[in-house]
């Protein structure tokens, strides 16, 4: 049997072996791992969040880096001697001795990567959000739910205690029905004038870096960093943070996907995201849930509801709106509203098992183990699997196309249509160069 035929195979076998660990394409053929054995891993993308991901899994075996800045790459390197080292994701793949994949590029490469991870038969972790388009977004959930191999989205707040104690909170029915929320992050991407072309770094493959888009001249705006706040490569302070604040309301009031979304900020700009930003999505009512209004702000955009207070000083955040009071979070907080009011209430219980760690659940899931909440267990072994992390990276997306667009979206998700709103099609769709495609 060759590669690619045992590839196939284990694509087609993967619900049978669902009972023992997971394991990948080896040119000997699948390994069990058992419980305290170090995984192999290849890490594509070694700085910024990459480097945080590093170092969130460097207690495995880290056998193979890649990154397009090569003084990143090697000083990533010299930590694991004996590693090997690639500015092209393709040649890490190609390696027969890895179980997992860790993807931490800019967006305009997360789908292409982890798509190309999980047919090659290996268990992926992906940063959020977990694709540029709609379009690649299906893609990679069609290909993660029929691979059946952990996943693991990098919203990493998620994992945290206080978010568990929000979402018990909420779902106990301590404010009452909530059928409102407000999300806003505390930092932004600004707009700016589109750079013009400037010598490449020695140091940079920027082929790579591009990856599948339609080419621009390099400008140190786009690489390392600051390619979020421009649409060709990220998708503004909407994509970058939609993942982690959202996570709260989707998660607690137990929300799908939306139907109808709204949004307003100052005149779009072709090619840099907004200042400010203020989305409105709608859910539909279902057997278990209301109606549902979700809001989003960026800048210095805020809820304005009574009985709060000062929201300016609580950067980014969450709002619910009961029947029966309200409740404040952060990432690392949160409040009863009106505190009078809940002043010397008793917690619910805790039925929701703290994490033994975002990066460690991945992990411990590729071994083998299952440490899925009843709410994510019918996406894997994970607490926040590629199917969710889509929900929440479809928000954001979503959102940006009613901005830009200027319309009211109704949106066809099956069909991945905005209703009546031709001009959207081009902003669901991706547009690869020549020589790159999904696989």
């Amino acid at each position: 049997m060759n590669r690619r035929q045992f590839l196939r195979n284990a694509s087609v076998a993967s619900a049978a072996i669902a009972a023992v660990p997971w394991s990948t394409a080896r040119a000997a053929g699948p390994r069990r791992i058992s419980p305290n054995e170090k995984l192999n891993l290849g890490v594509i993308g070694v700085s910024g969040r990459g480097g945080e991901n590093l170092d969130g899994v460097k207690g495995q075996n880290i056998v193979a880096l890649c990154d397009v800045d090569r003084t990143k790459l090697g000083a990533a390197a010299a930590r694991f001697p004996g590693c090997g080292t690639f500015t092209d994701y393709r040649r890490l793949l190609d390696r027969t001795d890895l179980d997992g994949v860790v993807v931490s590029t800019p967006d305009h490469n997360h789908a292409i990567i982890a798509i190309a991870a999980l047919q090659s038969g290996r268990p992926t972790y992906c940063e959020k959000p977990l694709t540029h388009t709609l379009s690649e977004l299906r893609r990679l959930t069609e290909v993660a739910r029929k691979s059946g191999l952990p996943t693991q989205t990098g919203n990493q707040i998620h994992a945290t205690a206080n978010y568990r104690r929000v979402v018990e909170l909420v779902q106990s029915g301590t404010i009452g029905t909530v059928a409102e929320v407000h999300h806003w992050a505390g930092s932004v991407w600004d707009t700016r004038p589109l750079p013009s072309g400037e010598a490449i770094p020695a140091n940079i493959d920027y082929e790579q870096w591009l990856g599948p888009v339609q080419p621009r001249p390099y400008s140190k705006e786009y690489v390392p960093f600051n390619w979020r706040r421009w649409w060709h490569f990220g998708s503004g302070t909407l994509g970058d943070f939609v993942c982690h604040h959202t996570d709260l309301g989707m998660w607690a009031l137990r929300l799908g996907t939306p139907n109808v979304i709204e949004a307003e900020g100052p005149a779009p700009d072709a090619n840099c995201a907004p200042l400010w930003l203020k989305v409105r999505y709608q859910f539909a009512a279902t057997k278990t849930t209301p109606a549902t209004t979700m809001y989003w702000y960026s800048g210095e955009k805020r809820p304005q509801i009574a009985g709060t207070p000062d929201l300016s000083k609580w950067g980014g955040g969450t709002l619910f709106i009961g029947d029966k009071g309200m409740l404040l979070a952060d990432y690392g907080r949160h409040v009863l509203l009106p505190e009078d009011k809940f002043q010397g209430a008793t917690p619910p219980p805790k039925t929701l098992a703290d994490s033994v760690g975002h990066h460690e659940e991945w992990i411990r899931a590729v071994k083998g183990e299952n440490l899925a909440l009843p709410q994510f267990a019918q996406w894997g072994r994970t607490n926040s699997p590629f199917a969710y992390g889509a929900l929440l990276t479809e928000l954001g997306l979503l959102g940006n196309i009613a901005y830009r667009t200027g319309k009211r979206i109704e949106w066809d998700a099956a069909r991945l249509k905005a209703k009546g709103v031709a001009e959207a099609d081009r902003l669901i769709h991706h547009d690869y160069r020549p020589g790159w495609k999904l696989g």
